[in-house]
């Protein structure tokens, strides 16, 4: 379930899966909660409306969403649009995917077409709820579309985030070399968002395409420091990288980095099990098993 207050602390930035066989770390093999950074508003930033039913919903999630419904009923036009984003969010927090899909991209289809940021960032929302309720082929469709009106305009940011959530998609569709392409264009509309190299490097792994997975990983690496972000998560993934390509020493110094840096982040328990199958220094041990991802 979505965190409320997390949502409302980024409804106004754009920044930084039930799928089995993938090491917990796997971003793309992850399934998450449509993108919060991508549900900006930028109709009616100011409503009255909107602000008190982002209100109820950091309260009361089931009472915004009937609320955001009724609203939807009596309204057109903008006011409309307000409380289909409303509504999204609050089916989102609900764990109501289908809903959310539904009044996101209908807050997308009533959005003026001149308004291309907007209306990419609600395709955005809309494919990565039905990604969450584990329609990957609708989720690319979308997430296709919101990648092509977030580069018609302009915003490179909203164009890298598509884009990375579209390789998700293709991922979770078994299109893992498909998904190489969105990565691509990612890493090259936003080359300065760690995400995009992490999820390169994962992806390069899983292909067994380690030279270039290593290139990725270290690209990652400098953009973030210590346990800022997903700073974790990318010691998690270089060691895997490391211990996939014969090197034991760097693959627990990366892990053991983990521990060290954010001793309380999810990646940390993983990392101390990876170093438990590795095996002390001086041995050598097979690379980590895969786990699947909790449900």
């Amino acid at each position: 379930m979505l965190n409320s207050t997390l949502i409302l602390a980024m409804l106004m930035q754009v920044g930084p899966n039930p799928l089995a066989g993938g090491l917990p770390g796997d971003d793309l093999v992850r399934d998450r909660p449509p993108r919060a950074e991508a549900a900006a508003s930028e109709l009616n930033p100011t409503s009255a409306w909107l602000e008190s039913c982002l209100d109820q919903l950091e309260e009361d999630p089931a009472r915004a969403h009937t609320t955001a419904q009724i609203r939807r009923s009596e309204t057109t036009g903008t006011d409309r649009v307000l409380a289909n984003h409303c509504l999204g969010l609050a089916a989102s927090e609900l764990g109501l995917w289908d809903d959310a899909r539904a009044a996101f991209a209908a807050a997308r289809a009533e959005t003026p077409e001149g308004e291309a940021r907007t209306r990419a960032r609600y395709a955005a929302l809309a494919g990565n709820a039905a990604l969450a309720g584990g329609d990957a082929a609708g989720a690319e469709g979308l997430l296709r579309l919101a990648e092509g009106e977030a580069q018609a305009a302009g915003s490179a940011p909203l164009q890298a985030i598509a884009a990375t959530d579209r390789a998700r998609a293709l991922v979770a569709l078994g299109r893992g070399e498909e998904a190489l392409a969105p990565l691509d264009a990612a890493t090259t509309a936003a080359p300065t968002r760690a995400e995009g190299w992490l999820l390169k490097a994962t992806l390069l792994r899983r292909l067994d395409r380690l030279a270039e997975a290593q290139t990725a990983i270290e690209r990652a690496a400098s953009l973030v420091s210590g346990a800022a972000g997903i700073g974790p998560e990318i010691g998690l993934e270089a060691g895997v990288i490391a211990v996939l390509g014969g090197r034991d020493e760097a693959a627990r110094q990366s892990w053991q980095s983990v521990i060290d840096l954010a001793p309380e982040h999810p990646a940390t328990a993983t990392a101390r099990g990876y170093l438990a199958q590795l095996g002390p220094a001086g041995e050598t041990a097979p690379a980590p098993a895969e786990e699947t991802p909790p449900s």
